[in-house]
């Protein structure tokens, strides 16, 4: 079957079941451009928990799903591959993290949404890359905090912030791949364009950065820019979206290899199987899912900018 007739049968399966289609950014072209919502892996889980759909596709990798379900206790939430999975938040387990705040009594865990569900519950507040800056200045009542577990996001923080940030030790392979070097070469090649950090990158190259931005971050500010060129330093799987969304731009990967095997796991056929079987199902046990959406809540009940 040609990847339109999947794409049709798809739509026909999801209008069938009452089903929506939750797309992250990295996922392959045919996925995106079939998409109910695209974004960022909390924020399509926030706008999913606002439909009247009965069951979440989250085309996504492991522990985003695992959010869908903490948001959206009352649906399904399918992950079309299970093995789709996210090497920096296989990083830390909960007791490594029960571990660590023995450590450090007092003192709070901020952890990325990039996480397991179990971790969430360990810790006292979430934050994304968006809003890590805001997440730890929000805790006032503390000089000390912990980050798990992208140490470079949390050295990005560091920039912005008078409180001493102790960080886990993990790192995302495909953005910590990417070197000063390599950006520079890019930009040897492309005078004038911008380049766009993803704040998971290492500091170092994010010294290098025009903007640093998320995922959803990139995508508006590439809209509102007069800008006509940029290198975009994240997963490539982005780019399909941003020459989607503007047409009359350039994007240039800062890295052809920043592509994230686990985000190009699913094809269209797994989502046909998955709406078919309603198979495989995610489902955060409910002691952990309520500790993690305290967590996440806390972050969401922070005034927006």
């Amino acid at each position: 079957m040609d990847i339109k007739a999947l794409q049709k049968e798809i739509r026909q399966l999801l209008n069938k079941r009452n089903a929506i289609l939750l797309v992250h950014n990295y996922q392959r072209p045919e996925i995106q451009d079939i998409a109910d919502l695209t974004g960022d892996s909390l924020g399509l889980s926030v706008e999913a928990a606002k439909t009247q759909a009965e069951i979440i596709v989250f085309c996504g990798v492991h522990f985003m799903a695992e959010t869908a379900s903490i948001l959206c206790p009352d649906k399904v939430v399918l992950l079309p591959v299970i093995s789709a999975g996210c090497p920096m938040a296989d990083m830390i387990t909960t007791e490594s993290l029960v571990e660590k705040k023995k450590e450090l009594p007092g003192v709070p865990v901020v952890s990325y949404v990039n996480s397991s569900a179990s971790v969430k519950a360990e810790s006292d507040i979430c934050c994304t890359s968006a809003n890590a800056i805001q997440v730890v200045n929000s805790l006032v009542n503390h000089d000390t905090v912990l980050m798990t577990p992208d140490r470079n996001l949390a050295q990005y923080a560091q920039r912005y912030t008078d409180k001493k940030i102790v960080y886990w030790e993990g790192f995302c392979p495909y953005h910590d791949r990417l070197t000063a070097e390599q950006v520079k070469k890019v930009k040897d090649k492309h005078h004038g364009a911008l380049f766009l950090a993803h704040p998971e990158c290492r500091p170092e190259v994010i010294d290098l950065a025009d903007e640093v931005k998320s995922t959803s971050g990139m995508l508006d500010y590439a809209k509102k820019a007069k800008n006509k060129e940029f290198i975009i330093g994240t997963e490539t799987g982005i780019i399909h979206t941003l020459k989607t969304q503007n047409p009359d731009k350039a994007f240039i990967p800062a890295d052809e290899k920043m592509i994230c095997i686990d985000m190009k796991k699913i094809h269209l056929t797994d989502i046909v199987n998955a709406l078919l079987n309603i198979s495989p199902a995610i489902k955060v046990a409910e002691d952990i899912r309520v500790r993690a959406k305290s967590a996440v809540e806390k972050m969401l009940a922070l005034p927006r900018d």
